[in-house]
């Protein structure tokens, strides 16, 4: 594989920005067009930092979440089926390439078991994980919004801890695979606001309050 450049192909590039990242408006808050923006941008930061082909990680980044359309427990396998059969990539990816593209795909999901099988399966996980504090807390805010619109706050600020805890917290299930991706940093501030119940409460009173004020003026 050649580890070329994404910008020497505006053809591609199109591609991905006219017919494939304008899917994910249909998602949820937690997986919209700025979420698949956020994790390209990275994966392209990342790709340049591990001269890895930025084709590639862009267009890995571009399918990652399309599986959704179909169901979210299983959304990384419906992710590489779709990237699979997308009859357009084969103009400018190998047999071979679309496999570590399909690969790295479905090894994105941060419950996986095993680590992902090539770098570039490593790249789109990493990049998935903005682990910025108040935008990780505020995603797991309106997913419960979104998916779940009819429970309480209180409902919803256990839903949030528990799952702040399950995946972010020391011991928790998320896993960084690359040691110079911006992450490491910020997953030990979110870690502190976790390990602190009040300023975790006080932090949702607040995000909840305006994901609620948002949803109110779009009406």
């Amino acid at each position: 594989m050649n580890n070329k450049n994404i910008l020497d192909d505006q053809e591609l590039l199109n591609y991905l920005n006219t017919q494939i990242v304008p899917q994910y408006e249909a998602f949820d808050k937690a997986h919209n067009l700025t979420h698949v923006k956020e994790v390209m941008e990275e994966s392209l930061q990342l790709a340049l930092l591990y001269k890895a082909d930025s084709r590639m990680c862009a267009t890995i980044a571009a399918f990652h979440d399309l599986g959704l359309k179909i169901d979210r427990p299983m959304h990384h396998i419906h992710s590489r089926t779709i990237l699979l059969e997308d009859k357009r990539l084969p103009r400018w990816f190998t047999p071979e390439e679309l496999l570590v593209m399909a690969d790295a795909v479905e090894d994105h999901r941060a419950s996986a078991q095993k680590p992902p099988r090539t770098l570039y399966g490593k790249i789109v996980a990493d990049a998935d994980k903005n682990l910025d504090p108040i935008y990780t807390i505020r995603r797991a805010v309106q997913y419960g919004i979104a998916h779940h619109p009819g429970e309480s706050k209180e409902w919803q600020y256990e839903r949030v801890k528990e799952h702040m805890n399950e995946k972010y917290a020391e011991g928790g299930y998320l896993k960084l695979y690359l040691p110079q991706s911006s992450n490491a940093e910020k997953l030990s501030e979110l870690r502190q606001i976790i390990a602190d119940e009040k300023r975790l409460k006080e932090t949702f009173d607040q995000l909840y309050e305006e994901e609620n004020i948002g949803q109110e003026e779009t009406k």
